[in-house]
């Protein structure tokens, strides 16, 4: 079993930064791909970013290439996600997430076996 607890979401204005993160404990941290989805309202859940166990291979979606970089620190069981220039289409609950096994469907939700809770990430115009 894995614990996932996101922080570091907040109100930021068009154009600002946020760095998310995301503390894992429970099973071997380090094991996992780990995964950032998120969730408008009235929207299904989409990824955002992954990573995998070592680190050396990252994956984003179109949407925010460029703009947000994904990072782990296994020494401190934790995952980030630093996000920039952010825009309102940004505004979302973000989830973290793990995969125990592997799977070359990093984009897929239910590729993924535990999840966080949830923070609210909101950019104002």
């Amino acid at each position: 079993q894995v614990q996932l607890v996101e922080s570091g979401g907040g109100l930021v204005q068009t154009g600002g930064s946020l760095r998310l993160s995301c503390a894992a404990s429970g099973r071997t941290f380090s094991n996992y791909a780990m995964g950032w989805f998120r969730q408008a309202p009235g929207k299904e859940r989409e990824f955002v970013a992954a990573i995998r166990w070592s680190g050396r291979s990252t994956y984003y979606a179109t949407s925010v290439k460029g703009r947000f970089t994904i990072s782990r620190d296994n020494a401190k069981n934790t995952v980030y996600l630093q996000m920039n220039s952010l825009k309102p289409e940004d505004t979302a609950v973000y989830y973290c997430a793990a995969q125990s096994n592997y799977s070359a469907l990093y984009y897929n939700t239910k590729e993924y076996d535990y999840w966080g809770q949830g923070t609210q990430v909101t950019v104002s115009s």
